[in-house]
């Protein structure tokens, strides 16, 4: 796109560093912000609503004025943060408590088991190969030997099936875009060929253990992950181990742009497993059947399951012809079926395990030939029972804590399996558990231990909440011993809420919430708002499309609850969110800036009227609709951040407000956020109601946080606490 309009003038350039030192030593004083030019001439025409998008030009990230202005608000910023009194102290901190061995739960593949583990700083985690259960083992893949400072992470990977080669998937700077390498698991040494130009791709091998399935965008130009355009046509590809990709086979295409093909080999090797999908909810179901020799030449014949977006569908295990499925096809809930393909009419299905009336499956897969294990959510705490296959019958109940599981490793040949667990105050516990005949036993594998941590000095709660329409809204409370029953009514108070895309926030464990609970000796919330999963479709839907609005209210009632039960008041509240919570964050101060004393904004969404147009922007419209369907448009408009920024007056002001993006984010472009403070800025900033700052800081070489390295994560903790502790002016208790 080409910029007709650049930055006209920004305020003392060479030396705003010096003059932001001596204006921002006080709160109450003015604050100088870059001054962003406006093409007053770039409207847009909805239905016969003019509106004008006069920050335009920032949507071109690779353009000089974009990256002066990223500069000039970074030069803003960073002396504010840098200021504050308690920063070498918080840093040291956040580094002291985050520096402890992680270990994830063994996999086994073939002969070995396989581990991730990190000494307790390292900015990737290890792969180690161990013999047996318990062993050392040896480095197997370490990706903090790839790069000097840690922003090439592991993003993917798959085994073969006789577990002797590794296919990985390699992300820079934070990139959806990975690059598929293939290691021999006995000599430690990569093969030659590598897979380029790879996104939003499962990896799934034929059980001959050459042949070996992608989706890739072979045909896009620019993949470094600062493009903004959309990717298109991704095709599943199969390669054959020890070939070149240019040599690859086009085996599955559809003629929808949008569609990403999700991928699997059947359990039993003779089928191909295809769920197309074009939002983030609901997907097709297509079964491939491979020829006897299992050679693929060319596209794949599919058989039809599924055509239309009716429902999820996920592939579980199958038995010849019968495949089973979790979905939440004619259960809000889902269930568990089985579907015959040599009759695979929707009337033929057959529910295996029902829908429950008010836990939802969560996660589902086989294991020691004859089990599922299920794992459900019950007023948002995981559950974990096994199944028969065969009839469904429930045949165990892992007796679990308040809390969630990470992970659950095992295959349906195995006899064995791990799962991980965690919640607000177990950092992590590893679960072996073996089958001998119809015995189920089960122990402990390994009990994370964070330095001198003791949980029995803190306690969690979990309340219910009415939201404005009267709606019974789950939240997690948690703080030091005694602090919750006998509430002080100025604790700070850190709000997390999410709501959206049938994403569950369950317990979890987190450096960030400790610190924020002990050193300042305040109180973290987690708000399960509408949107999310937590009670399956009927929560999702209740959060989607026009009932957005229901997300920001019940965030809202979650701060008004905090404050009417004496736990914080509004000059205390500091609420969270990224991406989609970026989002909720941006349009809570718009909506009710009284209620906050600070607000993190994270990588959000905010231009709700183009965020469709950019990298995978257009799958998020099964969530949030599309300005260019006039009944969306409208709903959309009276919410969307950037279109709903208000001017200050006597009365109310932003909260204090940082704004956080990153220069390789190609899932929420920094776009939405260089526009969102340009605008908040001129607006709101400039006015002389408005004492509270209003910051961004754009990260460089990272992207939307997956793969972050443990050094940056530190870096933005640091500066997150250093922005609570001046704008609520709350200490740092080392």
């Amino acid at each position: 796109m080409k910029i007709r309009y650049i930055i006209s003038k920004i305020r003392n350039y060479s030396t705003s560093k010096t003059i932001s030192q001596k204006v921002l030593s006080k709160m109450s004083s003015t604050f100088i912000y870059p001054e962003a030019a406006r093409d007053e001439s770039i409207v847009d025409d909805y239905f016969g609503i003019k509106i004008s998008d006069p920050y335009r030009w920032l949507e071109s990230p690779d353009a000089e004025n974009t990256k002066k202005f990223v500069e000039a608000q970074n030069r803003v910023t960073e002396p504010f943060l840098d200021q504050c009194e308690y920063k070498t102290s918080i840093r040291e901190k956040i580094t002291k408590l985050w520096n402890y061995p992680k270990e994830s739960e063994p996999h086994r593949h073939g002969s070995h088991f396989f581990q991730y583990r990190n000494t307790g700083l390292q900015n990737q985690s290890v792969i180690y190969k161990m013999d047996k259960l318990h062993s050392e083992g040896v480095v197997f893949l370490d990706p903090n030997t790839l790069s000097a400072d840690g922003t090439i992470a592991l993003q993917a990977s798959s085994f073969s099936d006789d577990g002797k080669v590794f296919a990985y998937g390699l992300s820079k700077s934070g990139s959806d875009w990975i690059e598929i390498k293939f290691r021999n698991v006995e000599t430690g040494e990569d093969y030659k060929e590598v897979l380029k130009k790879v996104r939003y791709s499962s990896l799934t091998w034929m059980k001959d253990n050459i042949g070996f399935f992608y989706g890739g965008y072979l045909d896009q130009i620019k993949s470094d992950g600062t493009e903004i355009d959309a990717s298109e046509n991704q095709k599943l590809y199969y390669h054959r181990l020890g070939t070149q990709q240019d040599e690859d086979i086009v085996a599955v295409k559809f003629e929808d742009p949008h569609l990403r093909i999700g991928a699997e080999v059947s359990h039993c090797g003779d089928y191909l497993v295809i769920t197309p999908v074009k939002g983030c909810k609901n997907n097709m179901l297509y079964i491939g059947k491979f020829n006897d020799d299992k050679k693929i030449s060319g596209e794949i014949t599919l058989q039809p399951i599924v055509e239309c977006f009716n429902a999820d569908y996920e592939y579980v295990t199958n038995d010849a012809d019968i495949f089973y499925f979790k979905t939440n096809r004619n259960a809000p809930n889902y269930h568990i079926i089985a579907i015959d393909l040599k009759k695979c009419e929707e009337s033929n299905w057959k529910v295996i395990i029902p829908e429950h009336e008010k836990d939802v499956i969560d996660c589902a897969q086989a294991i020691n030939k004859k089990y599922f294990v299920i794992s459900k959510l019950h007023d948002v705490k995981h559950v974990l029972h096994l199944y028969e296959i065969s009839t469904g019958r429930l045949v165990h109940e892992f007796k679990l804590d308040v809390g969630s599981i990470i992970n659950i490793s095992g295959k349906r040949k195995h006899s064995q399996m791990f799962f991980g667990f965690c919640s607000f105050l177990t950092p992590s516990i590893i679960y072996q558990v073996d089958f001998d005949g119809d015995a189920i036993k089960e122990k402990i594998y390994h009990e994370t231990v964070v330095g001198d941590f003791d949980r029995s000095n803190y306690e969690t709660k979990q309340v219910f909440y009415e939201s404005k329409d009267g709606t019974k809204i789950p939240m997690f409370i948690v703080g030091q011993k005694g602090v919750l029953d006998n509430p002080s009514g100025d604790s700070p108070t850190l709000l997390y809420g999410y709501g959206g895309f049938n994403i569950s926030l369950t317990p979890f464990f987190g450096i960030s919430k400790l610190i924020f609970i002990n050193n300042f000796n305040g109180i973290y919330a987690l708000a399960n708002i509408r949107g999310g999963g937590e009670y399956g479709n009927k929560w999702h839907d209740g959060g989607r499309f026009e009932n957005k609005q229901n997300c920001f209210d019940d965030f809202q009632y979650a701060a008004k609850y905090l404050i009417e039960k004496k736990y914080t008041n509004n000059k205390k509240v500091v609420i969270q969110g990224g991406s989609n919570g970026g989002l909720l964050v941006a349009a809570c101060i718009n909506q009710a800036p009284e209620l906050f004393g600070a607000a993190i904004c994270q990588v959000g969404v905010l231009d709700m009227l183009r965020y469709h147009k950019f990298t995978i922007g257009h799958a998020w419209i099964s969530d949030y609709g599309c300005s260019s369907e006039e009944e969306q448009f409208k709903y959309l408009i009276k919410y969307s951040p950037l279109h709903n920024i208000f001017e200050p007056n006597e009365e109310k002001q932003y909260p204090p407000t940082l704004l956080l993006s990153a220069d390789h984010d190609d899932r929420v472009v920094p776009l939405h956020s260089l526009k969102f403070i340009a605008e908040l800025q001129r607006r709101a900033g400039n006015s002389p109601h408005q004492k509270n700052p209003l910051f961004i800081h754009l990260e460089t070489k990272a992207g939307h946080g997956g793969g972050k390295p443990t050094s940056k994560i530190i870096d933005e903790l640091t500066n997150v606490f250093c922005f609570v502790s001046r704008t609520l002016n709350i200490p740092f208790h080392p």
